[in-house]
């Protein structure tokens, strides 16, 4: 294929991703599954080439940003207040999960080695960052699972990894250790941690002396790829190297980034994640084609291995709900003991946790890794792409339903001390302090009068509606409703004087930008 073919194939599936994406919205579904069907579909429109997917090159473009996202946007506290529960899912789980589904697979085919078996485990046993994230962002859920879930995203990547090369060593060689892949996976992710720390470390320092935004933007987006290239170089963890760089970065950006920075820099980064997840979807989707003409076409593979890909995809759920219930089970167990440090999740908690490992881009690259001449090649190629049909399109499509079902309340223990009103009000009287002290000159002579009696009135006011939130809520959105109102007044007017020639483009856009930043703030604010 001609660079300027491949070019506009790339434009092409943009085009897609932006059509499927609306009629997601417009349809109810959630966008990966949209994004998927879709992209399955366009892989069989006649004149289109099969698209061969880089395994390699796939993770390397892919993953790392993703993960940067997800380390940036995860709440470090909770993070860190909920870390073994984290571990319990991303590695625990990860593991138990691949044992199930080896055992299981070599039951249904007794003739595929242990390796090829366990190479399968590995492949479909960690739930996928991008796949969490989409459906994530679509539900509201507790703080407590939505942080398990977000943590195991980020980490259990690290653990099928580990598991898959093993599994393949093993395939090729005849020999395997499972205390030496328990083993070499602390290895890779203490040593993984470290390269993150370094290279988090570095961001700050650099970020701190450019000084102009958009180098400063432009370094944050290479702290992935550095992170995650040089990790793999030092032959470590490169998925914790990026976790570990992106939690670094996301606790310093506050005090690193300016406010102009940080508002241009969240632009950027969220449309260029947007396209990345879409794009990971629509490519899995695409891939579909390649898969059915490597198993014999839709016939043969339906009525050769339909049945004990049905088994283990069954296997692997129900593995992942054995995991989840046996460790709140042992939770249970050991507050009866009066080993109170641990709360359980609790049955329906239970089954949304179990029902949220959804497959993605990491299964499709390590099936599509797999070496030529593998044992089982084929039927692990095509077992890994059902699971990842199966558990997008089904658990994917049925997730929110459950949550809805389970109708999970917010623990006591898991809401911040300050609430977002009373956070505010701390934050007005800082800053009316600091009004006030700086308000008069050095003889005592009132200079910024104005200055002080907003903040005053603003402190004050803020004091009583953190006192009496539900009375003022209502009354709240009114005010801001109003004020997106008049924000659109003036920007008709604004427009109308640009297009009567009365005002030139740069007062247009100096006033433009201050309407803007209005808009968003009455919009922040009405929530």
């Amino acid at each position: 294929m001609d660079p300027t073919h491949l070019f506009e194939l790339v434009i092409g599936m943009f085009v897609a991703i932006i059509a499927l994406h609306y009629a997601a919205h417009r349809l109810g579904l959630p966008p990966s599954v949209a994004l998927l069907a879709g992209g399955a579909m366009l892989a069989f429109v006649p004149g289109l080439p099969t698209i061969e997917v880089d395994p390699e090159l796939v993770l390397v473009i892919f993953l790392p940003p993703l993960l940067l996202d997800g380390a940036w946007t995860i709440a470090v506290g909770r993070l860190r207040r909920h870390l073994i529960g984290i571990f319990s899912l991303a590695v625990g789980a990860v593991f138990f999960t691949a044992a199930v589904v080896a055992v299981v697979t070599h039951l249904l085919f007794p003739a595929l080695p242990w390796a090829a078996c366990a190479a399968l485990g590995a492949i479909v046993s960690p739930p996928d960052a991008v796949s969490a994230r989409a459906i994530l962002q679509r539900v509201k859920l507790p703080r407590r699972l939505q942080i398990l879930l977000e943590g195991e995203s980020l980490l259990n990547d690290a653990s099928g990894l580990v598991l898959f090369r093993f599994a393949i060593a093993a395939g090729v060689t005849g020999a395997f250790s499972a205390s030496e892949a328990v083993g070499s996976f602390f290895v890779l992710a203490i040593g993984g941690a470290l390269v993150g720390i370094a290279v988090g470390m570095v961001w700050v320092v650099v970020v701190r002396r450019l000084g102009d935004e958009y180098l400063m933007i432009a370094a944050t987006a290479l702290v992935s790829w550095t992170a995650y290239l040089l990790g793999e170089y030092l032959h470590v963890s490169g998925v914790i190297a990026t976790v570990m760089a992106g939690l670094i970065a996301s606790w310093h950006q506050h005090t690193v980034l300016s406010a102009a920075t940080r508002m241009r820099g969240t632009s950027f980064w969220t449309v260029l994640v947007f396209l990345m997840e879409a794009a990971v979807f629509i490519l899995i989707g695409l891939s579909l084609r390649g898969v059915v003409e490597r198993g014999g076409g839709f016939d043969v593979v339906t009525a050769t291995w339909g049945v004990p890909i049905l088994i283990i995809l069954v296997a692997l759920t129900l593995a992942r709900f054995a995991w989840v219930f046996a460790s709140d089970l042992s939770i249970v167990l050991g507050n009866a003991l009066g080993l109170k440090r641990y709360t359980p999740v609790g049955a329906r908690g239970g089954i949304v946790l179990g029902w949220a490992g959804i497959r993605g881009v990491v299964t499709l690259a390590l099936a599509l890794s797999v070496p030529e001449g593998f044992p089982g090649r084929d039927f692990i190629l095509v077992t890994s792409f059902a699971v990842i049909l199966g558990t997008v399109l089904i658990q994917g499509m049925t997730l929110g339903t459950v949550i809805e079902w389970a109708g999970l309340s917010e623990s006591i223990s898991e809401k911040p001390r300050l609430s977002m009103s009373q956070a505010e009000m701390t934050m007005a009287q800082a800053q009316f302090a600091t009004v006030q002290e700086r308000a008069y000159d050095g003889d005592g002579k009132l200079i910024h009068p104005q200055l002080l009696d907003k903040y005053q009135r603003r402190a004050v006011a803020i004091v009583d509606y953190a006192e009496r939130t539900e009375h003022y809520t209502p009354m709240l959105h009114a005010h801001f409703d109003l004020v997106l109102e008049v924000v659109a007044s003036g920007r008709r007017e604004l427009i109308r004087l640009h297009r009567a020639g009365d005002i030139d483009d740069e007062t247009l856009h100096e006033l433009e930008r201050d309407l803007d930043l209005e808009e968003l703030s009455a919009i922040s604010a009405k929530g």
